[in-house]
């Protein structure tokens, strides 16, 4: 077997096929580049119509990844949701997406109803440009002019504190409102 034939192989085995454009679990996150253009996202709301971050320019964006058996995830989702909260005036809006299954709906929705922000499943949802999710919880920032703002796959310890999210996003949200027009 030629060189070439074993690599195609072993990308075919490792990322699910060329075809599909993967390269590898992690190809896709491998592209993302903090200040440039974050990829579109777009969730399929649990009660509401989808939103998409192209909606979303000259607000700044959290998309926060999560599940209801990820421990971490149930520590972090109040504290995003009281920060959410204090500053939704100046322009930030959180975009949750659970990783959970149909099955688990229900839990879903008794966690989703304890939240100021909106929530969907991942499997409904659009969100390719930020790679497999594979490590919960896991997180994006998305600056007003739609560019990537903090690529949560660099972060050692991902996980949301009020001290991460002052450094973070205060000064994203202290920034003048900008605008497409």
């Amino acid at each position: 077997m030629t060189t070439r034939r074993i690599l195609v192989k072993n990308l075919l085995l490792l990322g699910g096929g060329l075809a599909s454009g993967a390269l590898g679990p992690t190809a896709f996150a491998n592209a993302l580049r903090v200040g440039r253009a974050a990829p579109p996202a777009t969730l399929a709301q649990l009660d509401g119509p989808p939103i998409s971050t192209s909606e979303l320019i000259g607000q700044v964006v959290i998309l926060t990844f999560w599940a209801t058996w990820c421990v971490p995830c149930r520590d972090e989702l109040p504290l995003l949701s009281r920060f959410a909260e204090q500053h939704a005036a100046a322009g930030l809006r959180v975009l949750a997406f659970s990783l959970d299954t149909p099955e688990k709906l229900d839990e879903v929705h008794r966690i989703a109803n304890t939240l100021s922000f909106p929530v969907g499943l991942l499997g409904n949802s659009s969100a390719p440009g930020y790679g497999r999710i594979w490590r919960l919880p896991v997180s994006f920032t998305i600056d007003r002019a739609g560019r990537l703002a903090n690529d949560g796959w660099k972060e050692k310890n991902p996980v949301w504190t009020v001290e991460r999210l002052e450094q973070l996003v205060v000064p994203l949200l202290e920034a003048p409102r900008w605008s497409a027009h």
